[in-house]
């Protein structure tokens, strides 16, 4: 039985870590995707020679051409500028736009069965874009935001209270910006609240930082963002489609009535399985958090807006 296939565009710092954690994972051949010569090229082969070492048996390709995509089951798009100290998201858009537009194009023609996870930022922007370019059905279409969120939240809270990541339970939701929401109400560690191991002046702390998590690394790194946690976010949502596993995990997903939003791709919780994004779940909020969930909509709308699609 053939391997399934992942293709990530985009051999950079983000790009190449997705190939190393799927490779590692062995959860399907890679193909690296890059407009700049020998690069994806290199990095594949090193992938390969790391083989022997780990052991893990899959194929690692790397190209310029996206020919060598056809029949992926999944593509990760890391593709488009990064954001530099000072730059807006939104300065991002208009190149990051086009760059999506160009790399779902030639996606969509090689695997037109594929599930297309983007990287990209402004990341729910960017997902419109793949989504309106693609012509794929919207269960197919999803940005990795709320896995990445979530995760950082999660490091805070086990760093602040010295327990382990895994004890912890919650969700960040919302567009992937300044504007996300930690959902304090839904936070626990195995069953207990939060809100009963803190005070909420530490908790406001905790998810002020989650809110600036990305701008706290690029910050210190000074050039270039975050790769490694964002890389395994993107690989676990190709995990759970791959091997079916029905993950309740927060994803940027296409709306039509949910949460009260329309035509927009948001964080919300999804049930991530074989067919992308399979249900949609309705969360209980607090009044705050649902006053800043529409907070959170009301930007994205009008970087959506700014798209002009």
């Amino acid at each position: 039985m053939a391997r399934p296939k992942i293709t990530v565009v985009g051999a950079g710092n983000v790009g190449a870590t997705c190939a190393h954690w799927a490779a590692a994972k062995e959860l399907a051949d890679v193909v690296l995707i890059d407009i700049v010569e020998g690069m994806p090229q290199g990095k594949a082969l090193d992938l390969m020679q790391a083989r022997p070492i780990f052991g893990f048996n899959v194929e690692v390709a790397g190209a310029n051409d996206y020919a060598a995509t056809k029949g992926s089951d999944v593509v990760i798009i890391t593709a488009g500028i990064a954001r530099k100290p000072g730059m807006s998201r939104e300065d991002l858009i208009n190149t990051n736009k086009n760059i999506v537009a160009n790399v779902t194009k030639e996606v969509a023609a090689q695997s037109p069965n594929a599930f297309i996870i983007i990287v990209s930022n402004p990341l729910d922007a960017m997902c419109y874009v793949a989504y309106k370019v693609s012509g794929f059905p919207k269960n197919r279409v999803m940005g990795m935001a709320g896995i990445l969120d979530t995760a950082r939240y999660r490091c805070f809270i086990a760093m602040e209270l010295g327990v382990a990541v895994d004890e912890i339970q919650a969700m960040v939701l919302g567009g992937h910006g300044d504007e996300m929401v930690p959902v304090v109400s839904a936070t626990n560690i195995s069953g207990v609240p939060l809100t009963d191991l803190l005070p909420i002046e530490k908790i406001n702390a905790l998810v002020e930082r989650t809110k600036k998590g990305g701008g706290e690394i690029v910050a210190l790194l000074k050039t270039g963002s975050a790769f490694y946690a964002p890389a395994a976010a993107a690989v676990q949502m190709s995990e759970a489609i791959l091997k079916d596993q029905k993950r309740l995990v927060p994803v940027s997903a296409y709306l039509q009535g949910e949460y009260g939003l329309n035509d927009i791709f948001f964080g919300v919780p999804v049930i991530l399985g074989a067919d992308g994004i399979e249900r949609i779940l309705p969360l209980k909020l607090s009044d705050r958090e649902e006053e800043m969930l529409k907070h959170s909509a009301q930007a994205v709308a009008k970087t959506r807006d700014e798209l002009k699609m």
